[in-house]
């Protein structure tokens, strides 16, 4: 089975008044079963608004993609979840 590389572009949800400096901390030490997350950094948007972009490697599989993005989901604070960029490795 292979490896996915996924880059992902998460907003902050506006009504859980969360930062991304929080965000950010709880994707750095996410612990999952199907991936990792190498590496996160903050990102501007617009007008002050700021995003956190995450370079994860999940394992290749049925629902795999679908269980990691609900443990992201399930980070207090977190609005919208996109994929920028998705490739095999």
């Amino acid at each position: 089975m292979g490896r996915v590389a996924i880059r992902y572009k998460i907003m902050c949800d506006p009504d859980a008044d969360a930062a991304a400096d929080a965000i950010a901390a709880a994707m750095e030490s996410l612990e999952s079963d199907v991936g990792v997350v190498q590496m996160v950094e903050i990102k501007p948007l617009a007008f002050g608004i700021m995003f956190v972009e995450a370079h994860c490697v999940i394992d290749e599989g049925d629902g795999t993609l679908d269980s990691f993005e609900d443990e992201i989901r399930a980070i207090s604070g977190v609005g919208e979840i996109e994929v920028l960029q998705i490739g095999l490795i």
